[in-house]
């Protein structure tokens, strides 16, 4: 289906591909993974003709259709349902023309044809598509501007499943979703009947929707036949294999170089001793690549357990000015408690987070805390409340004001920021290093409660894995609400079903839930009845914001446009030295302003949400 031969692929003087080389087959799902800034999405961009090959090709077959997620939200008065059913230009195009269409031999085969892609069933597979990412059928009429950006990207998603292109790109397609869309969207690709190539973090989705693992390491491409967890076994015996090899063949060379030291001056020894050169010079060293560790998530211990409950809520209502999110809430937590949240977005998830972290108050009844309890609350907000003039340095300066200088940078380290990277701005910090941040953060007076809101959403597989370490050996509660199910898996012992307006335990696991929800998207094109926006008396109010976002995604826009324009021309190597350092420069100058407008346009699509939620 995709051939990738000698492919070679750089950004700005950096090579992310370097000859590397695979062979897709047709109908394969492959995941493909890589520490963050191996060039997963670049390599995207190239499969998309976005970019072009410093060398080596890539391979479609001429007829192939792709699809990938637009990187606009879709907006417009059209319906959610009417969006999503454009999205097969082909049925659209053949039913215009029928409605005009004279000629009868035309009109027979317009309609020979509609039937051949079963066009007449295309509104209710539209339907269970947008149902599967959390859209009711009232939700499916509304017009797409009157969403968020967030629940807009779900749109352009369903649009791209429901037209089905030969090869599906998707580039972390759960950045937008909550756990429910997220098990639905696992159900989805793992019985996608063509050829899908997917980028993602969620060790979960990889393990449960593709067939085949593609690795982006040192400028190469490995495919590796099997889910996640085949990869990882895989990968780890080759590893332990080279290493292998690699101390025979060290053993080897020691030994001949020792009798090329001793003997190449006696004459009597000389030809041994050259033959043992030569065999040296043949020796094709084995190189064992090992990647480096991510620094651990250190939560620094409490000094004393507190007595149970450590909070407790009696007939609790909370909710935002006049209106009512969750009400009637009896419930309380132990010390070791391990918590995690369900309910689909907008029944109140974050709303009962900001609750237990005393960010919102109840607006009846009496919630009870422990005199003594610390609590660290990590949420999208934590993220964007960093100071990005600042260095992480002094963002721990600012907690220990009178420490001396090596205990500030012992600790900064800690937290996982090297002398180097201590000293960077936040604003040219990746996502992964800012919710590092923010969560050393929010741990840092070694809390009691940790309550932690969508804490992957930045981090790579490996660095999710060792989040996982740092919640099993902390001692104290943890309440989570996260779309990560192998995060869940791992850290929580009790499910609450956050919905209709109460909060009550879900009696199952994680499993039982994800049969639930694929039962309901799969039983009829209404799917899950999730809340999704604001009465229409608050769209006023929000108007500003709205159109915050749409400036901020139009400044987005630009500079992905200026960026590419300069890559063009980069990657046609026509500009003289002068000119490409030129060029190099001001590409770092649009990056880095790219990097902040799409902060500011996720910190305000949260903004959006939050006050939707």
């Amino acid at each position: 289906m995709l051939q990738v031969n000698d492919l070679t692929l750089r950004i700005a003087g950096r090579t992310l591909l370097d000859n590397a080389s695979a062979m897709i087959p047709e109908g394969a799902r492959v995941g493909i993974v890589g520490r963050n800034g191996t060039g997963k999405t670049t390599f995207f961009k190239a499969i998309a003709g976005d970019i072009g090959p410093d060398d080596g090709t890539l391979k479609l077959p001429k007829a192939a259709r792709f699809g990938r997620v637009a990187q606009e939200a879709p907006s417009g008065p059209d319906s959610l349902l009417d969006r999503v059913l454009a999205a097969d230009t082909e049925r659209t195009a053949l039913l215009a023309e029928a409605e005009t269409a004279t000629d009868p031999g035309r009109i027979a085969d317009i309609q020979i044809r509609l039937v051949d892609i079963d066009a007449h069933s295309a509104p209710s597979r539209a339907a269970r598509i947008l149902a599967g990412l959390g859209f009711d059928a009232d939700a499916q009429q509304r017009p797409c501007a009157s969403f968020s950006g967030g629940w807009r990207m779900r749109v352009a998603l369903a649009a791209v499943l429901f037209s089905e292109p030969d090869l599906l790109l998707l580039d972390e397609p759960t950045n937008h979703l909550d756990l429910e869309g997220t098990l639905w969207l696992q159900d989805y690709l793992a019985r996608y009947p063509r050829t899908v190539l997917v980028i993602s973090h969620d060790r979960d989705l990889l393990d449960a929707s593709v067939d085949h693992i593609l690795h982006l390491d040192g400028g190469k491409l490995v495919l590796y036949r099997g889910n996640f967890t085949s990869f990882d076994r895989q990968r780890r015996e080759k590893l332990a294999l080279d290493i292998k090899a690699k101390k025979k063949q060290d053993e080897e060379r020691a030994r001949l170089e020792a009798f090329v030291a001793r003997f190449k001056a006696k004459a009597s020894k000389a030809s041994q001793a050259q033959s043992r050169v030569k065999r040296l010079e043949k020796m094709e060293t084995i190189s064992v690549r090992i990647e480096n560790d991510v620094p651990p998530f250190i939560i620094p211990p409490f000094e004393k357990p507190l007595a149970p409950p450590i909070l407790a809520l009696d007939r609790v209502s909370i909710g935002y000015g006049e209106r009512v999110i969750l009400k009637n809430l009896a419930l309380s937590l132990a010390p070791d408690a391990r918590i995690a949240l369900l309910g689909a977005n907008g029944n109140g998830k974050s709303t009962l987070s900001k609750l237990f972290a005393g960010e919102l108050g109840p607006m009846a009844g009496e919630a009870h805390r422990s005199s003594k309890l610390k609590i660290g609350y990590f949420a999208q907000h934590t993220v964007e409340g960093l100071n990005l003039d600042e260095t992480p340095y002094q963002h721990i300066r600012e907690r220990m004001p009178d420490a001396p200088d090596a205990k500030v940078r012992a600790r900064t380290a800690q937290i996982g920021f090297s002398a180097q990277r201590a000293d960077v701005q936040v604003n040219r910090l990746s996502g992964g290093e800012k919710a590092r941040l923010a969560m050393g953060l929010a741990v840092f007076e070694a809390p009691h409660l940790l309550i932690l809101d969508e804490p992957t959403n930045h981090l790579d597989i490996d660095s999710r894995a060792a989040l996982v370490d740092a919640l099993n050996e902390y001692e104290g509660a943890v309440i989570l609400v996260s779309h990560d199910r192998h995060l869940l898996d791992a850290c929580a012992d009790e499910l609450w079903l956050v919905a209709n307006g109460t909060v009550k335990p879900f009696d199952g696991s994680l499993e039982d839930y994800q049969k639930l929800i694929l039962k309901t998207a799969r039983g009829d094109g209404e799917g899950k009845a999730r809340k999704q926006e604001p009465a229409a008396d608050c769209q006023a109010e929000l108007a500003p914001l709205r159109a915050r976002i749409r400036d901020l995604e139009a400044q987005v826009s630009k500079l992905e446009t200026d960026i590419g324009k300069i890559d063009d021309e980069l990657a046609a190597g026509t500009a003289n030295p002068l000119r490409a350092g030129q060029l190099a420069k001001k590409r770092a100058e649009f990056a880095t302003k790219l990097m902040q407008a799409e902060e500011d346009w996720l910190a305000a699509g949260a903004e959006l949400e939050k006050a939707m939620a």
